[in-house]
């Protein structure tokens, strides 16, 4: 009998001990709106999320919800950390339509040409002009935008504006919108996931993206022409719930720091160049027909677009940006720094 008792003693002992052990364990919940194939999953938020583990000693796990997920609706992605149904999100600033405008300046025409210099701008700014932007209900861990992308159309090769005109162009945002209809074309508001139906029952006649959707959402089997215009991009936020992030023990919260902000943007760049090799391989093999630019025409779009980035600026002044005029300058500066432009 004393033999069973001090058994038991012991395991309640131990049971005692093991259990501040389990709890130590905290998970969290990181949701974004594109296939578990992508590369931002694939090449950055999963290695990302083994990162914080190992970090932490395995103190951290974290569980991803990409697109088809109960949490991958595209413009849902900052609510979803606003409330703390998720604890970290990543969406796209152009879903739903007008939010973060400041930070949408970025996708006016002709401004930036590389996911580097985007993403490294954006951040560069942010403390000045995009914090206010976010609730502060929610941590801002990085901002970035992809490569200029392109126009890929189904049926209608696009080599100059008079080609655009009539054609019905999937577009991410306000910005890009303006840019199409002053170009003749008609936009249409899609998230990425609607876009390869919609063109293969004809509803519309191409969209603009960079290349990597065209190899992750496939759909270079329903165009055949692409149209190198680097004439706009997309952006991006990556942010997290501020009271889940508030709780955490402090070494957590340093891993979480370390591995975000300047020293997430700056991979950006490469990334994205390896994200759009895949989308362009696919659409040689399948023999699409891809194009840039002339010089000339080049010239034409950029002249034709100049009334189109001052109309979005005076919108911008009439709904209370202010200061988007030294938004687009700063830009402008920062851009040409990391582009390499006098």
């Amino acid at each position: 009998m004393r033999s069973t008792g001090k058994a038991i003693a012991a395991a309640i002992l131990l049971a005692g001990f093991a259990v501040p052990a389990m709890a130590q364990e905290i998970e969290l919940k990181l949701s974004h709106f594109l296939p578990p194939g992508h590369g931002i999953q694939r090449d950055w938020l999963g290695p990302w999320a083994e990162d914080l583990t190992k970090r932490t000693n395995g103190k951290v796990k974290v569980t991803i919800y990409p697109a088809g997920s109960a949490f991958g609706n595209p413009a849902r992605q900052l609510e979803q950390a606003v409330s703390g149904v998720v604890d970290i999100a990543h969406g796209l600033r152009g879903l739903p339509a007008g939010r973060f405008p400041r930070m949408g300046i970025i996708e006016f025409p002709f401004l930036v040409q590389t996911a580097n210099a985007a993403s490294r701008t954006l951040w560069d700014l942010y403390p000045k002009y995009f914090a206010q932007e976010f609730p502060p209900t929610v941590k801002v861990l990085a901002l970035h935008a992809h490569n200029a992308g392109l126009i890929h159309t189904r049926d209608k090769q696009v080599k100059t504006m008079d080609d655009l005109k009539g054609l019905r162009i999937r577009s991410p945002s306000p910005q890009i919108n303006a840019m199409l209809q002053q170009l003749g074309a008609t936009p249409v508001g899609l998230p990425p996931g609607e876009v390869y139906e919609n063109l293969q029952r004809g509803v519309i006649d191409g969209a603009v993206f960079p290349w990597d959707p065209i190899y992750s959402f496939r759909l270079f089997e329903v165009t055949k022409y692409h149209l190198d215009a680097r004439s706009y991009t997309a952006s991006f936020y990556f942010v997290m719930n501020k009271k889940k992030y508030d709780s955490l023990p402090a070494d957590v919260r340093k891993a979480i720091d370390d591995t975000t902000g300047a020293a997430l943007t700056e991979k950006f760049g490469d990334w994205w160049n390896q994200w759009d090799a895949p989308g362009l391989e696919a659409a040689r093999n399948k023999g699409n027909v891809i194009s840039s630019l002339s010089n000339a025409e080049r010239n034409r779009w950029r002249e034709a677009l100049k009334p189109t980035t001052e109309k979005l600026l005076d919108d911008l002044e009439a709904h209370g940006v202010k200061d988007a005029r030294a938004i687009y300058r700063d830009m402008q500066q920062h851009i040409a720094k990391y582009e390499g432009k006098s």
